[in-house]
């Protein structure tokens, strides 16, 4: 099985592969090349010397024919890598894009007039609804476009989307009421209203931001190539004032002109900062397919670049930071209550209580004192459901009445029935609670027996991943509704740096607001509409995507396994997109320094013998060494392009550390690879008697 994986892998992408080395040639087109100005240089570069080898035919030599052709040969090539490294980092959203389209498919809608009338069905194409229908999707049918169930539930495959084979629970009502179109009813019914128009669907924005069409530059992206063309630019004046000084030189010496135009062109390209020009566009590109691959829909280039920013990370208490259901830890008896009669009375109260944390309390109370197997189909049993209102549940039977609930509303239930809550009781709750737990007092027949203590499960490893964060300069702040002793209590465990208690929509965006006028970056998730607010106004906003349409349509990001520590994931990635464009860009412009070393000598060593003092990589002729240098400069994007798309290793570290560290690896290693690669491309040439 593993074998055959691996050979479906390896046949994707060698398909990949091919697609790519096509559009490298598409990509020649001059509009294509006009969008990156650097490799743009390089394009017309590689016309002039071509146009200067044709005109050798003729008699007209700028240089030797063969000297002219193989400088043209290595910059077409050196624009045919550079296509080849976008193209390769196009081809991974190409082949996700071809997948989805595979998935969207023009299926019949049951169009209903109103989610009381259904049967009154009307079959129409899917793609002929129109925002504010009203369909009704059965089971095995497939959901014709996005929308909110109004109406019914139902179980959803949306495998086609998230890749997660297990079905998810669509309904009325909450935050899990969003649908996709595309995905599948398994099970029983919904009716749902229509979200978006015909091609605007969540559908063909994925397709369409993970092919790269949508995507555009990000102001980081922009800025470094406006840096980039400016370097570009002067070194164009610079080629042409070393062309008239050599001009200017061999007149007045009396001699031909020993610095050809194709030489110079050489010698620009050399100087140009081609490297990362070349990998610029596939940096970006392979970033948003990483975060892709991560299952997270970005709305934008922008959002990712601002993740690798982020300052301030916002993380929902429930599901994140904590397991997501609280759990029973333990029984403790007031006033001389014997355990195993509190744990007894407890267990009772939840057996017909179906929430984890009711189940929680049977198991501790079976696993604790061995309470199990009861029959209770004798008794005149009723259980009494949790409801808002009286924030309590319980059981009545023989005459015996068991209530658990929270405190308040149990002191009060007690009280009214003329039962006593005593001090130890109160104490008890108090000392619950400012460990961070939740205290449900247990009641029987209005006397007081004890608290159920259920606790928050802190996630296995939370504690280390917010000291990376902490170690990389990143805030984390818990959001929670808990009160302030019990936020407090579990906060510490976890290992968070703040908190935000009894949080409410309006408090969300007031501390956004606040860090942000300080100049921070802020990340955040959320799935309901309550959390729309403040998603909209965070740098980077996550939305599950099993959450409601007005949270995904506020945030700039979508998660589609709706993972909740998913933003430390994006966090990550983003900062690995800037640490991989930094880094290539010092190895970038350490290179060309590097380089001026090979050429500069062998441009002027006709008109100044003495400049041999500085062919300090000891190559063997000008010819060789302007040969040496532009092979050199073109194979360095083929090496370079795993490093591209994979990304560099990533480093929790502080922005200071981690500068010193790209410095010393790509500033160094930019400035001795070329006195290594271009001296033994130089021997081989040598060698070869191709120079």
């Amino acid at each position: 099985m593993a074998y055959h994986e691996k050979s479906k892998r390896v046949l994707a992408d060698k398909k990949m592969i091919g697609r790519a080395v096509k559009d490298s040639f598409i990509k020649l087109n001059p509009r294509v090349q006009f969008a990156n100005p650097v490799m743009f240089l390089v394009y017309v570069s590689a016309i002039l010397t071509t146009g200067l080898w044709v005109c050798s035919w003729f008699g007209i030599q700028d240089a030797s024919g063969a000297y002219t052709l193989a400088i043209a040969v290595i910059l077409w090539f050196t624009v045919i890598f550079a296509n080849f490294a976008e193209a390769i980092a196009e081809g991974r959203g190409k082949a996700q894009a071809d997948a989805l389209r595979s998935a969207k498919k023009d299926v019949d809608a049951h169009r209903i007039p109103s989610a009381e009338q259904k049967d009154a069905i009307t079959v129409v194409s899917s793609v002929a609804l129109k925002k504010g229908d009203l369909v009704i999707v059965k089971a095995g049918e497939i959901i014709p476009g996005d929308g909110d169930v109004i109406d019914g539930a139902a179980s959803v495959d949306e495998s086609a989307i998230t890749g997660e084979s297990a079905p998810v629970i669509r309904e009325s009502g909450g935050d899990r009421s969003a649908v996709t179109g595309g995905t599948t009813v398994l099970s029983d019914w919904i009716v749902v209203c229509i979200t978006s128009e015909a091609g605007e669907s969540f559908m063909d924005k994925m397709i369409a931001m993970v092919e790269g069409a949508a995507r555009k530059k990000t102001p980081n992206e922009i800025a470094l190539q406006i840096f980039l063309v400016a370097l570009s630019i002067i070194f164009i004046l610079v080629t042409l004032s070393l062309y008239s000084y050599s001009l200017f030189s061999a007149r007045q010496a009396g001699i031909a002109n020993p610095t050809s135009v194709t030489t110079l062109v050489a010698l620009l390209v050399c100087l140009a900062p081609t490297t990362i020009g070349a990998l610029l566009s596939s940096i970006g590109i392979a970033g948003m397919s990483r975060l892709n691959q991560a299952n997270v829909l970005a709305m934008s280039g922008r959002a990712i670049e601002a993740a690798g920013d982020v300052d301030i990370l916002m993380l929902d208490k429930t599901g994140t930071i904590t397991l997501g259901n609280r759990q029973a830890d333990d029984f403790i008896p007031v006033d001389g209550t014997d355990p195993r009669e509190l744990a007894d009375a407890a267990q009772l109260s939840s057996l017909a209580d179906e929430t984890p944390e009711g189940r929680s309390v049977v198991v501790l109370a079976k696993e604790r004192y061995g309470l199990r197997g009861r029959n209770l189909e004798e008794k005149q049993v009723s259980f009494v459901p949790f409801t808002a209102k009286t924030r309590m549940s319980g059981v009545d039977y023989d005459g015996i009445a068991i209530r658990k609930g929270a405190a308040d509303s149990v002191k009060k239930y007690v009280l009214d029935n003329g039962g006593t809550y005593s001090k130890a009781c109160e104490d008890a709750v108090l000392e619950v609670s400012n460990k961070g737990g939740t205290p449900l007092v247990v009641a029987k027949d209005f006397k007081v027996l004890g608290i159920i203590y259920l606790k928050d499960i802190i996630k296995d490893g939370v504690q280390e991943k917010f000291a990376d964060l902490r170690k990389m300069g990143i805030k984390t702040i818990m959001i929670t509704g808990d009160n302030p002793v019990t936020a407090a209590a579990i906060a510490a465990e976890a290992g968070v740096d703040d908190f935000l208690a009894q949080s409410t929509p309006e408090g969300k965006l007031t501390m956004i607001r606040d860090f942000q006028k300080k100049g921070h970056l802020v990340a955040m998730t959320g799935d309901g509409t309550n959390d729309a607010p403040a998603l909209a106004q965070a740098d980077v906003a996550v939305a599950m995507n099993t959450g409601t349409q007005a949270a995904k349509e506020a945030g700039n990001m979508v998660d589609l396994d709706s993972s909740p520590t998913k933003l430390i994931d994006i966090v990550r990635i983003g900062k690995q997109l800037l640490m991989t464009r930094g880094s290539l860009t010092t190895f970038s412009i350490a290179n060309d320094v590097a380089k001026y070393f090979a050429i500069i000598p062998a441009l002027f060593l006709g008109l100044y013998p003495g400049l041999s003092a500085l062919n300090i990589m000891g190559l063997s002729s000008p010819q060789s060494a302007v040969l040496s240098a532009i092979i050199y400069n073109a194979l360095i994007i083929v090496a370079l392009i795993p490093l591209a798309l994979k990304g560099v290793a990533y480093r929790e570290v502080p922005a200071g550390k981690l500068l010193s560290r790209n410095l010393l690896i790509y500033g160094l290693g930019g400035l001795a690879a070329p006195f290594v690669f271009i001296k033994l491309i130089d021997m081989l040439l040598t060698a070869f008697g191709l120079a």
